[in-house]
């Protein structure tokens, strides 16, 4: 636990070279490092999503997501069942790939993307055709989460 921890730790310092390590192949932008769950099938459809996308990911499952998340400083208020970081910034939940792939091309100056909660229909949440809305927010240090797409 206390490897993976560290790994977490700098991983989350935002560099985006540390977030390359680990994985193989593809642009360094779309590589990313996913903690979730062992128990969690939702997030394994979540990775699935994003691999489909084109999305490389190094997935560790731990039973605790509190010291990731607070590493990650994703406040409770955005925070789901599972944390990534891609390019440097922190993903917090069901985000869509294609969100995630305009949040790297935009490069703001934020700490990442959350989709609070669990919402029906957002990546890895499908269940037939039943879809809750829901938005994604950006979110930074300091400020308050905007609205960075809306479904």
């Amino acid at each position: 636990m206390r490897g993976i921890l560290l790994s977490a730790l700098i991983l989350l310092g935002g560099a985006p070279a540390a977030v390359a390590q680990g994985a193989t192949g593809g642009a360094p932008e779309l590589r990313g490092v996913v903690y979730k769950n062992p128990w969690c099938g939702c997030c394994g459809s979540w990775v699935r999503h994003m691999r489909e996308a084109g999305f490389e990911l190094v997935v560790h499952d731990v039973e605790d997501m509190s010291p990731f998340k607070r590493a990650a400083g994703v406040p409770e208020e955005l925070q789901s069942c599972h944390t990534a970081v891609v390019g440097g910034y922190v993903i917090e939940g069901h985000v869509p790939a294609a969100d995630i792939r305009r949040l790297l091309a935009e490069a703001p100056q934020a700490r990442g993307l959350s989709v609070p909660g669990m919402v029906i229909g957002s990546p890895g949440m499908e269940s037939g055709g039943q879809r809750e809305p829901y938005q994604v927010l950006l979110f930074s240090d300091g400020r308050a989460p905007s609205v960075y797409a809306a479904y």
